[in-house]
């Protein structure tokens, strides 16, 4: 039986190029998203070009509701093997950090700490068993390299990526991998990449940083899926000792 990638946060940047990426080496791709219209028009798109592909319909800021949708994925395609964690609405945004207030992390942490946490543990028995698999998860470069004026998302990414760092050693030696393509740019073909543009423009943040193409990072997630010998990887990687953006 051919392997399958559940993307969690699919849409028509990122989550539509790691799926074609992974399908070009075999595994059939599941589909997460809130938003039912544009996720089953990507699944038809992806179906047109041949991708064994189902769509999924759920609200990640409600982790409660994981386990159902974990368990909808198996019965449809009878496993899961690996998992790219990336979602963001336009409901999430920078803000300078003498903004962020406790409501501001309360709204957004189940969606960006709590719901990746819940998938790791719905997936987990069945890797165990298995002795293999793999958690991709993307952030913004902010959540290991802090901002002026790109606070808000930035600190809830960062607990997510220090759990990330501690889960995958926790598991390498049963087979299963763990890490995080950390992005310092804003991706195109994103609804994202224009509203995070537009957001750090308002705060008076300089420069709105690099764009980069969804295909790249795709490419990047292959490669730390098979060779497993990074936990974070950062992308574009900064020409000085800082990055620029993300």
């Amino acid at each position: 039986m051919s392997k399958v990638i559940a993307i969690f946060g699919a849409g028509k940047g990122l989550g539509a190029s790691v799926a074609r990426r992974f399908a070009r080496e075999g595994f059939r791709v599941a589909l997460v998203a809130r938003g039912k219209e544009r996720l089953d028009a990507l699944v038809e798109e992806l179906k047109a070009e041949g991708i064994d592909a189902a769509g999924f319909t759920a609200d990640l800021s409600k982790p409660e509701r994981v386990p159902a949708t974990v368990q909808a994925i198996r019965d449809h395609f009878g496993r899961i093997d690996v998992v790219e964690y990336g979602p963001i609405s336009g409901e999430q945004a920078f803000a300078p950090a003498v903004k962020v207030d406790a409501a501001t992390l309360r709204k957004d942490s189940p969606l960006l700490l709590l719901t990746p946490v819940e998938v790791a543990r719905a997936v987990l028995p069945e890797w165990n068993e298995r002795g293999d698999g793999a958690f991709l998860m993307t952030t913004g470069a902010t959540a290991g390299y802090p901002r002026p004026f790109a606070s808000g998302v930035g600190p809830l990414m960062a607990a997510a990526r220090n759990w990330l760092f501690s889960l995958n050693g926790e598991l390498a030696d049963a087979g299963i991998y763990a890490g995080t393509l950390s992005i310092a740019a804003f991706i195109a073909r994103s609804e994202m990449g224009e509203l995070a543009a537009k957001s750090l423009a308002e705060t008076g943040s300089t420069g709105t940083g690099p764009l980069v193409d969804p295909d790249a990072l795709a490419d990047q997630y292959w490669d730390m899926y098979t060779k497993r010998d990074r936990v974070e990887q950062l992308y574009p990687e900064p020409e000085a000792s800082q990055p620029s953006n993300g």
